[in-house]
């Protein structure tokens, strides 16, 4: 009976080590102030924008009648605190509105690295990936995390 009792237990210990790691390991470690998609990327993304979302979204990315803004202090509140991850299945999933799913995973990447860019977050070196899995990894913080040199 104390056998038992022991690997209970254990088990119960290790159940919670695996979920303390777990969700460590899910927590997204970068921030998009540290630059996560390149300068060409943003330039290939407001080409996209232009053709596929500009009618909805505004030009400058401010909103329109029945489409919310995607830079700006109501865009960066909306979505503080998420993943850029979330963003891009959102993106991908619903949009263009009139045909959701049109595009392909390169260009939604492009458009996301427009709108990094249009909201002031800084390129870097290395293109914003294409795996959802990855930009899961990636956090969107509205202002600037402290101990930050970009």
């Amino acid at each position: 009976m104390n056998y038992s009792r022991n690997v209970s237990i254990a088990c119960a210990a290790f159940i919670c080590l695996l979920a303390v790691a777990g969700g460590r390991a899910q927590a997204p470690g970068r921030s998009v102030w540290e630059g996560v998609y390149t300068t060409d990327q943003a330039k290939r993304g407001q080409q996209l924008y232009g053709q596929y979302c500009g009618a909805c979204h505004g030009d400058t990315l401010g909103g329109g009648e029945s489409a919310p803004p995607l830079a700006g202090a109501e865009f960066l509140s909306n979505w503080n605190g998420l993943t850029v991850g979330e963003l891009f299945e959102r993106i991908r999933t619903s949009m263009p509105q009139d045909k959701p799913g049109k595009l392909s995973r390169e260009q939604n990447a492009d458009i996301l690295a427009h709108m990094l860019r249009a909201n002031e977050f800084p390129a870097g070196s290395v293109e914003l990936n294409r795996n959802t899995e990855l930009l899961k990894q990636i956090r969107i913080d509205a202002a600037k995390p402290e101990g930050k040199s970009k």
